[in-house]
């Protein structure tokens, strides 16, 4: 018996942007009980020159760019602002990476048809789909095939399925705060337990994706609010009159 005054718990999930009727969706199971992000920067020095190192094909002259160390540039310089101003930083876009938990045997006891049937399969064939292009899709081209026989029908972007080679847009949710544009660029499967028709029961899938940054309105949002959290993180941060810096 659940109680009137539990928590919600807000599910996790994976939801095509723009090019399905309906989207492809994913709700997560189980929420991932670890997510990991990493943001990768590089950085080199300011003094780069750059020298000829080929003849091109067309008669031209392919350059290739040499730079100094980087430990000698932050030698040379004193000041702290100009080191700031001055190295070249490249910052890469925000990866992610989790596990994904599935299994069927609950629903399959209470008589779940889809469940008794195929398991998991069709939570891992629509993440499978996350990751393929549209156009290799057998239901994807009949649905085109007939929409382009209705006469008149003004065919808009979202509600067609146009060549493409690129697979879906994809928006990972992660609760009210967090609703990121994403690429996924992994997709690992494991299936531990099987049907006697050999469906998959159980399976745990590990997910990497990349972050789309930019001024695209889903990644604005999740940046707003995450300035708002450091924001009421610097407002109660009493730690800061015990810091001594020197001068």
């Amino acid at each position: 018996m659940s109680l009137s005054n539990a928590p919600r718990v807000l599910r996790g999930a994976f939801v095509e942007y723009g090019a399905s009727v309906p989207p492809l969706t994913v709700v997560f199971q189980f929420n991932p009980v670890e997510l990991e992000r990493n943001r990768a920067l590089s950085f080199a020095s300011p003094k780069e020159t750059v020298v000829p190192v080929a003849e091109g094909r067309e008669g031209g002259t392919r350059m290739a760019g040499t730079s100094g160390s980087l430990r000698a540039f932050h030698q040379e310089t004193k000041d702290l602002i100009d080191v700031r101003d001055g190295q070249k930083v490249t910052v890469q876009e925000e990866t992610l990476s989790f596990e994904i938990r599935l299994d069927a045997t609950d629903r399959m006891e209470e008589g779940d048809p889809v469940a008794t049937r195929f398991g998991v399969l069709p939570q891992l064939s629509t993440l499978e789909l996350l990751t393929q292009p549209k156009n290799e899709g057998m239901l994807g081209r009949a649905l085109d095939s007939r929409l382009a026989r209705i006469p008149g029908l003004k065919r808009t972007r979202g509600f067609e399925f146009a060549e493409s080679p690129n697979p879906p847009l994809v928006l990972f949710i992660w609760g009210a705060r967090r609703v990121l544009p994403v690429n996924i660029t992994s997709l690992a499967i494991r299936e531990t337990e099987f049907s006697t028709l050999l469906d998959p029961v159980r399976a745990t899938v590990r997910v990497g994706l990349s972050v789309i940054e930019g001024s695209n309105p889903a990644y604005r949002f999740s940046r707003v609010l995450g300035e708002a959290q450091s924001a009421l993180s610097l407002a109660g941060a009493r730690e800061i009159t015990n810091l001594v810096i020197p001068g």
